[in-house]
Order: C-alpha cells, then sequence, then structure tokens
C-alpha cells in the first residue's frame, strides 16, 4: 500500500440559500459533458456545478427529485450515491432505519430518543433520471436514436421499502437485518456505496460487515411500466441479486465508482466514529457468474491508499473519477462534516483530488 497523493483540490460554490447542503456531500458524480453532481444525504434535491474558471466549479442549479420521481414525503432521500450511465443519472438511499439523536440535555426525553427508531419511506429509493447537458429531464429522446424515450423511474416500492428489501428478507446473510430493524451506523443494513456499468448496478454496503467481510450487492433493473422498474433475475436458481463478499480489512462500503473494468472501493467505519477511511482496487468484479467472495491475496483486491483524516471531521463520503493536470483518472473525493479550513465564505468549500494510479 502506498501513501496517498494529493495532487490539488477543486472549489466548489453553491448558491447562498442552500450553503448548509455543503456541510452534508455525502456523493458525487462527475458526467461527461463535464458538470458535476452532488447529493447531500439532508436533502430531496440534486446540485449540479459548471466549470467557472480553471479548477473552480459554480453555476449552481438546485433540481428537486420529486419533480422527476414520485416520492412520498417531504422525508430526506439520505442520498448515499451517484452515478452516469447510458445517458441518465442514478442515485441511491441508504435503504436503512435510523435512531433518533439524544440533544444532550442528559434528560428522560433523550433516553426516549435513543430507544426510538425511524424508518423513512424515501430513503428506499434507486432511481435513474436523464440528463443532458446538466439539466435533468422526466422524459427525452434519446440522443442517438430520436424512436427511443428515456424516461425518469424508480425500483417499485412495496410495503417493506421497494423490490431489493423485499428479494432479501429470506436471504440467508441479510434477511435477520430486515427482520430486526437494526440501525445504520450500528452494523443494519445500509447501502452507501453506487456504481453503474452497463446493465450491471453494484450497491456498496456500509453495514452489515459480516466477520470483517464487507457486501457488494449486484442487480440489473428493466422498465415495468413508464416511471417504475423492476429487478431481472440475474443470480442462480433465479435470484434477483448476487453478493459480492470482500475483505477490507474490518471496514464498510463508504461509495464506489469505476475506473476502467476496475471497481474503486471508499471504505470506512459502519460505526459513528472516527477511523481508517482506506481506497481498494477490486478487478473482474463485471460478468461473475453468481455470489463471490474476494480476499486480498489472490490479486483481484489491492488496499491503494488510506485517505488522511481528523477525528470529528473531514469523512469521506463521495468520490469519482476526475481528469486533473493531465491525470484522466484522478481520484476526486467529497467530505460531511468537513473541517472548516476547507471552508470560503458561507457557500464555498474545497473538495480534494488525489492521485489514482494505473
Amino acid at each position: 500500500m502506498s501513501e496517498s497523493f494529493l495532487l490539488g483540490r477543486l472549489l466548489l460554490k453553491f448558491n447562498t440559500e442552500v450553503s448548509d447542503i455543503i456541510t452534508d456531500l455525502s456523493a458525487v458524480a462527475f458526467t461527461p459533458d463535464g458538470h458535476l453532481w452532488l447529493g447531500s444525504d439532508e436533502t430531496t434535491s440534486l446540485e449540479c456545478l459548471s466549470p467557472v474558471s480553471p479548477h473552480v466549479f459554480g453555476k449552481h442549479q438546485k433540481f428537486a427529485i420529486g419533480d422527476f420521481i414520485d416520492l412520498s414525503d417531504d422525508d430526506e432521500i439520505d442520498i448515499e450515491g451517484i452515478d452516469f450511465s447510458s445517458n441518465c443519472l442514478w442515485l441511491v438511499g441508504s435503504h436503512s432505519t435510523k435512531r433518533k439523536k439524544p440533544k444532550g440535555k442528559n434528560s428522560a426525553d433523550d433516553l426516549e430518543r435513543l430507544a426510538t427508531i425511524k424508518t423513512e419511506v424515501n430513503r428506499y429509493l434507486l432511481a435513474k433520471v436523464p440528463v443532458k447537458d446538466g439539466i435533468l429531464y422526466k422524459s427525452i429522446s434519446h440522443p442517438e436514436n430520436p424512436q427511443i424515450q428515456l424516461t425518469a423511474g424508480c425500483l417499485q416500492r412495496t410495503e417493506t421499502g421497494n423490490l431489493l428489501t423485499d428479494a432479501l428478507q429470506d436471504d440467508s446473510h441479510l434477511g435477520l437485518y430486515f427482520s430486526v430493524p437494526i440501525p445504520s451506523k450500528e452494523n443494519g443494513f445500509d447501502i452507501e456505496g453506487l456504481a453503474v456499468r452497463g446493465e450491471s448496478i453494484f450497491l456498496g454496503l456500509r453495514g452489515p460487515v459480516l466477520r470483517g467481510w464487507a457486501i457488494i450487492l449486484e442487480l440489473e433493473v428493466e422498465e415495468a411500466e413508464p416511471g417504475v422498474l423492476r429487478l431481472k433475475e440475474i443470480g442462480e436458481a433465479g435470484k434477483l441479486y448476487k453478493k459480492h463478499f470482500v475483505d477490507l480489512n474490518g471496514l464498510g462500503v463508504r461509495e464506489l465508482c469505476f475506473n476502467g473494468e476496475d471497481l474503486i472501493v471508499l471504505a470506512g467505519p459502519t460505526m459513528t466514529l472516527s477511523g481508517a477511511t482506506r481506497v481498494f482496487r477490486l478487478r473482474e468484479i463485471l460478468g461473475r457468474s453468481g455470489d463471490s467472495i474476494t480476499g486480498q491475496d489472490g490479486g483481484n483486491l489491492e488496499v491503494l491508499f488510506d485517505l488522511p483524516f481528523q477525528i470529528g471531521t473531514d469523512n469521506a463520503e463521495g468520490l469519482s473519477l476526475f481528469p486533473y493536470l493531465g491525470e484522466e483518472n484522478s481520484l476526486l473525493v467529497v467530505y460531511d462534516s468537513p473541517a472548516a479550513s476547507r471552508m470560503v465564505g458561507e457557500n464555498a468549500i474545497f473538495a480534494d483530488i488525489f492521485r489514482l494510479g494505473s
């Protein structure tokens, strides 16, 4: 494992009226048209920034996801991953329950809050929205084939959340985490990574981590009707998903992105604590016929570097490939709970760019 090498930084400038999102950035994607898309785990919108000068992105546009996908209420989506594939922007919510935070008053109310677990319907969202030239559309003609219409849609919702959580109810590894609603950040079920390549969708789980092994789910979807997606059979014996177990040194998945045929994995603690945040390269993930398990001794899983971290701040949450200083495959990282030194006024923040290597 080599040390991380910081190539430089990008300045991200947002509109003043939504400046609060810069302290809760949880996902980022750089699209081929040159735009940066960002998500926060506290909102129901996507943010688009455009290049305004060298190493500076601004011209902030805000897109309410409810304008393209039917949301159930005003609760947050807890956006944890964004990716671009096949002329669409994909996004995923955490699919997790959450425990209420105590308010720090050392009171009976705080004890009650710690005993309260909430389920928010909007968190169970896996969706795609057509995008062109930095604009999202509910429906648009395919740029290369006008006879094909690209339509925004999301995985069909059900009483348990959606078709994915339905499919996992009886899973030998994950079913328990749905029968007992273990919250996120307590090794409960918690999606925090998304990478899409062609028809293959990879979802990285922050939790659960099983005996030190993290889990990446693979699935495919198809349109059941306009605006509604369903799972395709892709696994063994007609299963609707595959499970890939990976040895991330006891860490959970915090984000995913593709670099060529390889999957770059950002890993961090499952719990609410500051600790190692490590970047891995997972090879030959595409085309696996069924469930798999990959350790670090076979050559297909490699530790690349650790990201610098500070206790209680600079939590790496989102990553994307980004061309920088002549290196096409640099790694852009954005942070939740950023250090004060990253802030520029009230509406701008620095993101980091690291050398990724081949």
